[in-house]
């Protein structure tokens, strides 16, 4: 049977874009340990769920009017993700170096415009070279028209964004305004001026890897949330926090079956805090032991480690966990610390996701450098965004709580809806020695013994002030609980929750203190 000449044009058409930049182009794409557009979205996607738009657009900028390739370097489309409907672009590096002209932002507009519409994730592959210099101006606006697109789409659908190549000036901030930035050990680049600029300017030395790598993202800038191996660990990541988060902001989070007790306790957890109050422990041994089969799947590890944001499931249910590391800088809120965890939590509260805060803080770091780089507005910044957030709230408090940092942790007085404590908790306006020191100061001055009667003030303070019950007593503290009965209890109080309404006065939106 003779093919129809038009089907046969349409599959040689389809053929030559799918070819992209051309085979030389792919394979020194490969050999940077890259992967191609379309063989990202092939791993990504579920089998043959993929569906191309905008497969023969090509430019019109008529200074490179006699090399217009399919596509203009960008794959656009939509499919699913473990059967979840997600919207899609993947910039094609072997096409222009994947630079951004008009089409290719009008490709990239019109499926963010329709992942808006139907309330499904967006997700983006970066690996671009920047602006398209021939086009100019025309390139930045394109570049301006997905910002609003990015800020429009924020809180009403998860936005993602994989770096697997380089990100360089203007195109740094699409993947900064969405929700989650993944990036690729060794391969992807993020810095507003490359190295060749910063030396020009400022006379430093610096690699790509040293300026706006992964690692450097992901623990000294904290603008990138995960650091992967490599690009087929980065989809892997991806699919695992997708798995986690609803399609929208009218949506819940997904509910898996959970083939681990609800009721299931751990004896380790009455013991896992030092006797000495000054001693450390993993806050993550607590966090395991509570959640289900102790999958927590971590957000910005490298990043503020005193710190601990993160997704896990409680009988099967995406919970945001907040907890304070007592392992690092004492579990103190810092600058980084608290940023971190301001924009984690306004997250969960954008897609409904309950937030479970676990407590020991010792304060907020003192010290001139925090004074001056901000603590005061940095802190407030977690503290607004407990504050406004409506999603169920469950604190447990597992050792320390003092002063302001006691206020900021979920605590009753900001709309907690569940807060326990552990029976060891310690929750006052400041530690037992810092408060003896101010109280009798006078007495300590002028006793034989100093310090034996500085011991024993401690422990009278401790005794009389540092435990929970006299929070308690006030409600400030809804339960003492037994610490092996973490688990059981977090689940029941979520559950009790799970049909939980609050509202903030009507407003166009506050004014976070950024």
């Amino acid at each position: 049977m003779t093919l129809n000449p038009k089907i046969k044009k349409l599959r040689e058409l389809k053929i030559k874009a799918r070819e992209g930049g051309g085979q030389k182009r792919i394979d020194a794409q490969h050999a940077k340990g890259k992967l191609t557009a379309r063989e990202r979205l092939h791993l990504l996607l579920d089998e043959g769920s993929f569906r191309e738009m905008d497969a023969f657009v090509t430019h019109h900028h008529h200074t490179m009017a006699n090399n217009k390739p399919l596509g203009d370097g960008v794959v656009t489309g939509y499919g699913t993700i473990n059967n979840q409907l997600v919207y899609v672009f993947a910039q094609d590096f072997t096409v222009f170096g994947g630079s951004l002209g008009h089409a290719h932002a009008e490709k990239i507009l019109k499926v963010m415009e329709l992942a808006l519409k139907n309330g499904a994730p967006m997700i983006g592959l970066n690996d671009s070279g920047g602006a398209r210099i021939q086009e100019g101006v025309v390139s930045l606006g394109g570049y301006a028209d997905i910002f609003l697109q990015n800020t429009l789409a924020s809180g009403v659908i998860p936005q993602i964004s994989v770096v697997m190549g380089p990100s360089a000036g203007g195109a740094v901030y699409s993947p900064a305004l969405t929700d989650f930035i993944i990036m690729v050990k060794n391969t992807s680049y993020m810095f507003v001026t490359g190295p060749d600029v910063v030396k020009s300017v400022t006379h430093e030395e610096v690699s790509f890897e040293e300026l706006g790598g992964a690692d450097t993202h992901n623990s000294i800038s904290g603008v990138a949330h995960f650091a992967a191996e490599n690009e087929e660990h980065a989809l892997y990541l991806l699919s695992k926090l997708l798995s986690f988060l609803p399609a929208n902001n009218m949506e819940d989070p997904p509910v898996i079956q959970c083939a681990d007790d609800p009721l299931r306790t751990d004896d380790k957890l009455d013991s896992i805090v030092p006797d000495n109050p000054n001693k450390p422990y993993d806050m993550k041994e607590v966090i395991r032991s509570v959640i289900d089969n102790g999958y927590f799947l971590e957000v910005h590890e490298h990043y503020a480690k005193n710190i601990i944001v993160g997704f896990a499931r409680l009988n099967g249910r995406s919970v945001g966990i907040v907890a304070n590391q007592p392992a690092v800088l004492a579990g103190v809120l810092d600058i980084n610390s608290s940023s971190k965890a301001a924009r984690f939590v306004r997250f969960c509260d954008c897609f409904n996701i309950p937030v479970i805060t676990l407590v020991d803080v010792p304060g907020f770091l003192p010290g001139t450098g925090q004074e001056h780089g901000g603590i005061i507005k940095h802190g407030a910044k977690l503290l607004y965004a407990y504050c406004e957030a409506t999603v169920a709230k469950i604190t447990v408090i597992t050792r320390k709580a003092y002063g302001g940092a006691y206020d900021v942790m979920s605590s009753k007085h900001i709309r907690g809806d569940i807060n326990m404590a552990w029976p060891g908790a310690e929750l006052a306006v400041m530690g037992p020695e810092g408060a003896i020191n101010v109280l009798y100061r006078r007495e300590l001055a002028a006793a034989d013994d100093p310090d034996a009667l500085r011991a024993e003030l401690v422990q009278e303070y401790r005794d009389t002030f540092a435990n929970p019950y006299i929070a308690a007593s006030w409600g400030y503290i809804d339960d003492v609980i037994e610490p092996n009965q973490t688990r059981p209890r977090l689940i029941n109080a979520l559950e009790m929750l799970q049909n939980k309404r609050d509202e903030n006065p009507p407003k166009k939106h506050g004014n976070i203190p950024l």
